[in-house]
């Protein structure tokens, strides 16, 4: 299968025959896994004892050979098999004068290259860009546009292509997918650059949600560690998200709305999504009606909308209409100082975060546990999964209400329930949203001044990411406090938000300051993004988002289907932007 390899065991040795266990090289502290039992060589016919397994080929295995009688180890193996390769692990003895055993892998067919198809897709979206662009190039020579318009007829409106983007218009509304008025009241266009950022977050995600290519390393990490690409995509979501609140407030005060008005609107907001997230993450299409005992309460859209409510509200209590430059003592810290009462409330939040998630006692756990359970610690805690912040959910929600098939489950082998979008995890949600709204903060109080915009996006994007080298102590697993997308650690927010400053900055320098980059065609889903999002699950089961495939393991068919979905919905994303039809909730 997919991601496997054969591995056939030949034991020449005598009775009593051998064990063999295996151990990921991705798991942290773990038991060896029991794979077969191999037994022992006939000497009367010369002929060896065989066995088969499959191996994992997505990361290093360490195998581990024992007797079956005393438990003694023969020989310990670390390597990392290919996928559908052929191997042979012959044991035999040196010396029987000293008992010396020898363990020799050996290759009988090679692995197949599975990042080949990532290659050739790279290179065909590559050819489709640079087509893109000397199509741009064409256009800007006269007669060659002045013979496609005539041809072509377009609109007034059609004008807009090849870069030449208008913004949709824009009411007195705020939400979690916002249309952030510019800073001077005579002009409409939008920064770019948010929707530019949320839309290449959101592009991504798509993809990863619809398999990744079945690749490993487009897949969440089992628990602590590694950041893959789906640990940062949710993050960045939350964190533009923040940032445009900042924005788009400061716009609606601007224009005249009282903050009762608008409070109503953040509220009603809020509700739909947690209702609209309620409502995708428990599709029961054709499989009748939905039991009330399994409903899933937790989810994206749901932690999106409560972040977006307590970030949203809190923001509109200390806002103020204009954004002018603050008249205090450090002129340097306009964006921060006057809003005082925000940060305490945040560190006041960070505290429960860190109170719960080290002082309350679970049950049959240690106090502070933040491991994935399972096999993980040697097996010694194998219903603690995920600490206080499992247990909370499980005293809450209940297990039959929160995700029943967790990424610490592959492997190790955890059977508890764990939602990562937890209730615990959502008090650093909004502490990263908090931070994207500092960063839209900034551009609001230096307006005009780009230099200062990247300077203090820089500076911010070095001190989280100070902050997060001291929790990690730069390590996957032995720092204070673990980066953990499963858990939203604030280790993970510091370092997320470390990245996303200074992606913004980038997509900031090239979109708004030099205009080097439109920002298509991240731009389209960017300014959709909760119609995509919604639209990629509710479809994601229907041609011709996905199809019956010719061969279910293989990674480019996989990663066809998924590409050619999430290209479609980029596509639609701008079918829509040209119509100028943009949903708002």
């Amino acid at each position: 299968r997919m991601d496997q390899a054969l591995l056939l065991v030949r034991n020449e040795l005598p009775a009593p025959g051998l064990n063999l266990a295996a151990r990921s090289g991705s798991c942290h502290q773990c038991l060896y896994q029991f794979l077969a039992f191999v037994p022992p060589s006939n000497e009367s016919l010369r002929k060896p004892g065989t066995a088969s397994v499959m191996v994992d080929t997505q990361h290093p295995l360490t195998l581990l050979l024992n007797s079956s009688v005393g438990d003694r180890d023969l020989c310990k193996i670390q390597y990392h098999f290919g996928e559908f390769g052929n191997y042979s692990l012959v044991v035999k003895t040196l010396s029987t004068s000293n008992q010396t055993v020898s363990c020799d892998l050996i290759i009988n067919e090679g692995p197949i290259n599975s990042y080949l198809p990532i290659l050739f897709a790279f290179l065909v979206y590559m050819g489709i860009l640079a087509l893109l662009i000397a199509g741009r190039l064409l256009m800007k020579i006269d007669p060659v546009r002045n013979w496609v318009y005539k041809k072509l007829n377009p609109r007034a409106t059609d004008r807009m292509i090849n870069s030449e983007l208008g913004s949709p218009n824009t009411t007195d509304s705020i939400n979690c997918d916002p249309a952030p008025q510019s800073w001077s009241s005579g002009s409409r266009q939008r920064l770019r650059s948010l929707d530019t950022f949320r839309g290449l977050s959101l592009v991504i995600m798509v993809f990863v949600n619809y398999g990744g290519g079945k690749y490993w390393f487009f897949k969440h990490e089992s628990w602590n560690g590694k950041l893959h690409f789906p640990s940062a995509l949710f993050s960045r979501f939350v964190f533009i998200m923040g940032t445009s609140i900042a924005l788009a407030l400061g716009s609606i005060l601007r224009w005249g709305s009282s903050k009762w008005k608008v409070l109503r609107k953040i509220i009603w907001r809020s509700f739909v999504l947690i209702l609209l997230g309620i409502v995708v993450v428990n599709p029961n299409y054709c499989l009748g009606p939905l039991s009330w005992d399994n409903l899933r309460i937790p989810g994206v859209l749901q932690r999106l909308g409560f972040t977006y409510l307590v970030v949203a509200a809190l923001e509109l209590l200390f806002t103020r209409a204009d954004s002018g430059t603050w008249e205090g003592r450090f002129p340097a810290l306009q964006d921060i100082l006057p809003y005082w009462p925000q940060w305490i409330f945040i560190l006041v939040l960070e505290t429960i975060w860190l109170c719960l998630t080290f002082l309350l006692p679970v049950p049959d756990c240690p106090r502070g546990y933040l491991g994935p359970g399972g096999i993980g610690d040697f097996g010694k805690y194998p219903n603690c999964t995920g600490g206080a912040a499992g247990y909370i959910d499980r005293l809450l929600l209940g297990e039959k209400h929160m995700y029943q098939h967790p990424s610490s489950g592959v492997i190790y082998q955890s059977t508890m329930p764990y939602d990562p979008e937890g209730i615990l995890g959502t008090i650093n949600s909004i502490v990263m949203a908090f931070l994207g709204l500092q960063a839209g903060k900034i551009t609001l109080f230096y307006k005009d001044q780009p230099k200062q915009i990247m300077s203090r996006f820089m500076i911010w994007g070095i001190v989280m990411g100070v902050i997060s080298a001291i929790l990690t102590k730069c390590s996957k697993e032995e720092g204070f406090i673990p980066i953990n997308k499963n858990l939203w650690s604030i280790s993970y927010v510091t370092t997320m938000s470390c990245f996303a400053f200074i992606l913004l900055l980038l997509i900031y320098y090239l979109v708004d300051v030099k205009k080097w980059w439109s920002g298509a065609p991240f731009l389209y889903p960017g300014m959709n993004s909760i119609l995509v999002y919604i639209g990629h699950q509710v479809f994601a089961n229907y041609f011709p988002f996905k199809w019956k495939m010719q061969d279910s393991q293989s990674h480019a068919e996989h990663l066809t289907q998924n590409l050619t979905a999430t290209t479609l919905w980029v596509i639609i994303s701008y079918i829509l932007y040209r119509k100028r039809i943009f949903w708002k909730i």
